[in-house]
């Protein structure tokens, strides 16, 4: 039987909320400036208000929710390519930020 109603409230940690929302604004800076991406930054403008609120509990709608994931996903991809033809320096760098990126998703966006 499929659910009715799907929670999209989540309990993001201050490091999460931190990562998220530098990667929000990654986002922001490569979409504002293109009118074909206004969906993008409208869903990541809304997302980067709610994570820098004081709230601990941060309700999103389902298309941020989807936004963000699907970000989340192929940024992920992009960096392990980057891994793949990259030295040890940057390879270091970017596997760092492939491991917080995909705790982040594991934790709260793959159930």
């Amino acid at each position: 039987m499929k659910k009715l109603f799907t929670n999209y409230n989540f309990d993001f940690s201050k490091d999460e909320k931190k990562l998220l929302t530098t990667f929000c604004k990654q986002t922001l800076k490569q979409v504002e400036g293109d009118s074909r991406y206004f969906a993008e930054a409208k869903s990541f403008n809304s997302l980067l208000t709610k994570l820098s609120g004081s709230e601990d509990a941060i309700k999103l709608t389902k298309e941020e929710l989807t936004k963000l994931k699907f970000q989340l996903e192929h940024n992920v991809k992009y960096l392990n390519d980057q891994i793949s033809k990259s030295w040890f320096i940057k390879k270091w760098m970017y596997r760092s930020m492939v491991s917080q990126y995909e705790n982040i998703l594991e934790t709260h966006f793959r159930k």
